[in-house]
């Protein structure tokens, strides 16, 4: 298929395209080919304090967005759904471009999108409190009331899902947002600011600007009138913002990290369908996904036959372009991520690992990497405990329940965690004694708007997803009014 025309490359700020003040632009380039698709306007500092400048006054009382109805609200981000999904296969198709996920997996990753979105338009007008007896003669009732200006820093990895998760939990609740999209990565979301606008947002409500972490992002984390940062990327980003949130105005932040998640097969289990969903749980999107299952724990009876299946079946993946239907594996992110991935496997290999298969780069132009399997992995590996974000699989044995509950536990994350089994005594257990925000049982990797996703540990602070996700972007403000005093009198 003929590549995607991008539309858009300028920053979004009050529902305007405009140039960076600066007039500075920076390449965003295709992983599959590792070319330039085109240049796009820089953020700065400048550009940052213009951009909150715009949701704050957009936030301020009395404006068109705080004066509007819940009801509308959701009518808004509903007719926002409408046009992603109008729009859904060209949206895909840019996604592609620019950070390399194979096609139907974009597509589906943008419907989701629209799902989303959907579910979170049906909140806007059910956020509600609660009234409280209290003792003497008073009235006590709760109030769910925006935080502010939000701001969200988006990774590289699934850009409109990211965006639209965020966006839509602060919209619904009222607030105004600035997106950061990663810098590898913004076409998508630049595309879908014309879309904010095209709905009828009032100017700016929603406000994009693409930018460096290290310029644009730190500007957000530091911003003294930016009252909430969401991120979603990697632990050493979220130890910096908490760090600048400390240092400025203590603004909100909620936190989606790293992982190293473990996922448990034990000998009772359906032997070729977890080799199979195991398989997808860390090659999905070229193991570039935070919750991927990147620790592999098989129980010894079934051990030596589960690497001997898995091994076939990384085998059989097929890599390449990743507009074409039968690919199953497309690029990483960059040469960076390339080079980071090729340490940890000669790591592996040097650490006393069997390297089963892959291990090399694959192809003679883009960034992609074999897929790779490792077998007789320990715990204190480096591709045990390091969180890799590519094709590399590792496979870990393991003799009993007690034990691997303990192992499964040995890591400073705690993002999701999986457990194959007929036994609904281990699965519970280990779904009881696992520390991760989500565990998933004979299956993986199965989300929806409606369900809470976050981290216990290094993983994260904060859900999103479900109310659990949207009460992260409301304040709750308790009223309590004297009433007159009641009458004994009969």
């Amino acid at each position: 298929m003929s590549l995607p025309e991008v539309k858009y490359t300028q920053i979004f700020i009050n529902n305007k395209f405009v140039n960076s003040v600066s007039g500075n632009t920076f390449p965003t380039v295709n992983p599959t080919t590792a070319e330039k698709i085109c240049d796009v306007q820089e953020t700065d500092k400048a550009d940052v304090d213009l951009a909150v400048k715009a949701a704050r006054e957009a936030f301020r009382l009395g404006s068109p967005w705080r004066r509007m109805d819940a009801s509308q609200r959701g009518r808004l981000i509903n007719k926002l759904a409408d046009m992603i999904e109008r729009d859904a296969k060209y949206i895909a198709a840019l996604e592609t471009l620019n950070n390399g996920m194979i096609i139907g997996t974009s597509f589906s990753k943008t419907i989701g999108a629209v799902k989303v979105l959907r579910y979170l338009a049906g909140w806007a007008d059910k956020i509600q409190g609660k009234t409280i007896p209290i003792d003497g003669d008073f009235l006590c009732y709760t109030r769910y009331e925006p935080i502010g200006v939000v701001a969200a820093v988006i990774p590289w990895n699934f850009p409109v899902s990211i965006v639209t998760v965020k966006l839509g939990n602060a919209l619904t609740c009222g607030n105004t947002i600035v997106i950061k999209p990663a810098e590898q990565t913004p076409l998508t979301a630049l595309y879908i600011a014309s879309l904010v606008k095209e709905a009828g947002f009032p100017p700016g409500v929603v406000n994009v600007i693409p930018g460096y972490g290290p310029i644009a992002g730190a500007a957000i984390a530091e911003h003294m009138d930016v009252d909430l940062v969401t991120f979603t990327g990697s632990t050493e980003v979220g130890h910096l913002i908490q760090q600048a949130s400390g240092k400025s105005n203590l603004k909100r932040v909620v936190l989606e990290m790293g992982g190293k998640s473990p996922n448990i097969v034990f000998a009772d289990a359906d032997l070729d369908y977890a080799v199979e969903v195991s398989h997808k749980g860390i090659f999905n999107h070229s193991g570039q996904v935070c919750l991927a299952a990147s620790r592999t724990f098989v129980q010894e009876e079934i051990y030596d036959e589960f690497v001997k299946k898995s091994v076939a079946r990384a085998k059989r993946r097929v890599i390449g372009n990743p507009y074409l239907e039968t690919t199953e594996g497309g690029p990483q992110i960059s040469q960076e991520q390339v080079d980071r991935i090729m340490d940890l496997i000669e790591s592996g290999i040097q650490q006393g690992a069997k390297l089963e298969c892959g291990g090399k780069r694959y192809g003679d132009k883009g960034y992609f990497i074999e897929s790779t399997v490792f077998s007789d992995v320990k715990d204190d590996m480096r591709i045990a405990t390091e969180e890799i974000f590519g094709p590399v699989q590792q496979l870990i044995k393991f003799k009993t329940l007690e034990e691997v509950s303990e192992r499964a536990n040995k890591t400073k994350y705690g993002l999701a965690a999986a457990v194959y089994t007929k036994d609904i005594d281990k699965a519970i257990s280990i779904a009881n004694t696992v520390s991760a925000g989500i565990v998933w049982v004979n299956v993986y990797g199965v989300k929806g708007g409606s369900v809470p996703f976050g981290g216990f540990k290094m993983s994260g602070i904060g859900r999103e997803g479900g109310q659990d996700g949207l009460m992260e972007y409301l304040e709750v403000k308790t009223v309590i009014i004297k009433q007159p005093g009641r009458s004994n009198k009969k």
